[in-house]
């Protein structure tokens, strides 16, 4: 398995060289450069909602793998289906979620996503055929199964793409699915965000074999493992894996190595983890890189990426007074959306 190190190492190349392989122009890299400034700060603004007693429940933060988010996002056209896992809040709005109403959601308003009865973990855009995070472990493969078959069987244009954590590759469901979108030939994006823990449990201490990617040889599926903390080969691999899975060649595999920055959950006192592991992972933060990739190859000035930043964090910051201003749900609806 690549070391941090080894990954590092795999993003000294001429960064306008890349862009140009690649076909993006300046103006998606600084759009893309500001997504991920913006999923950092909501994710930063979620965890000081939940301090203040602002959020209910539980949450799972996703900051550190931006680019996973972002260099997905920007491959999908607008109605691929979507499921998602419980650490997806990047995703979502890296799939163009309206920020001011995902504030909603979360802090439980009637104005939000879900009418404030998703939260977190549960969140969905049904319209965007955004189908929503799952809290439970792996719980989007089998549906991502589902998703597939029918545009298979209705001969729809769109791929459906499900993404999860390394914690679900040892789950029973991961294998049935795998097997059967291979079996089938289904227009499935399987995407594994390597997060290094499933809970407190080390990768490479709860997995037999790496990288998890291997395993797609097991059902002759294509697949790919990357460093995650890179955005264009992010960008790159997606759009590779993307393009093949729309051309009807079957489902694809990509395991992303990236790494969380807070615990596993809000109960999660992240004691298993080094300082000395943290600080060698933030060298590699991938908004950092990207950042001054782009400053570098003189794209942006400095000063210019630092009000994008700030831009970022004001939206955030006005979608919580939204969220604030929203009203509660009605007590009278309470079993409106309940079917048995």
């Amino acid at each position: 398995m690549k070391t941090v190190e080894k990954l590092q190492k795999t993003s000294n190349e001429d960064f306008k060289s890349r862009m140009e392989e690649l076909d993006l122009v300046d103006e998606q890299l600084v759009e893309m450069f500001a997504t991920m400034s913006k999923i950092r700060h909501f994710e930063r603004m979620a965890d000081r909602l939940y301090a203040a007693g602002k959020v209910h429940g539980t949450m799972h933060l996703s900051a550190g793998q931006e680019a996973v988010a972002v260099g997905l996002g920007a491959t999908l056209k607008s109605d691929d289906y979507f499921l998602n896992h419980h650490r997806g809040h990047g995703h979502f709005i890296a799939k163009n979620a309206d920020i001011n109403r995902m504030m909603a959601e979360f802090m439980g308003k009637d104005t939000g996503y879900c009418r404030g009865r998703g939260g977190s973990m549960h969140i969905a855009d049904i319209e965007a055929n955004n189908l929503g995070a799952n809290g439970i472990v792996g719980g989007g493969l089998s549906l991502a199964v589902g998703v597939g078959l029918a545009l298979q069987m209705q001969r729809m244009k769109q791929i459906v793409v499900v993404v999860f954590g390394d914690g679900a590759v040892n789950e029973g469901i991961f294998h049935e699915s795998m097997n059967m979108a291979a079996l089938w030939n289904l227009p499935i994006l399987f995407v594994c965000e390597n997060n290094q823990y499933s809970m407190s449990m080390h990768v490479e201490r709860a997995t037999a074999k790496l990288p998890i990617a291997q395993r797609a040889e097991g059902y002759g599926m294509k697949w790919h493992y990357i460093d995650g903390n890179d955005l264009l080969l992010v960008y790159e691999t997606m759009r590779q894996a993307v393009n093949d899975v729309r051309s009807g060649n079957g489902p694809v595999f990509v395991e992303t190595e990236t790494y969380r920055y807070f615990g596993h959950s809000k109960s999660d006192r992240n004691l298993y983890r080094t300082k000395e592991e943290i600080d060698n992972w933030r060298r590699l933060d991938p908004i950092t890189r990207v950042r001054k990739a782009i400053v570098d190859a003189g794209i942006i000035t400095e000063e210019r990426a630092e009000e994008i930043d700030q831009e970022a964090l004001i939206a955030i910051e006005a979608a919580v007074e939204f969220a604030e201003n929203s009203p509660e749900p009605d007590v009278n609806t309470v079993e409106e959306f309940v079917y048995a």
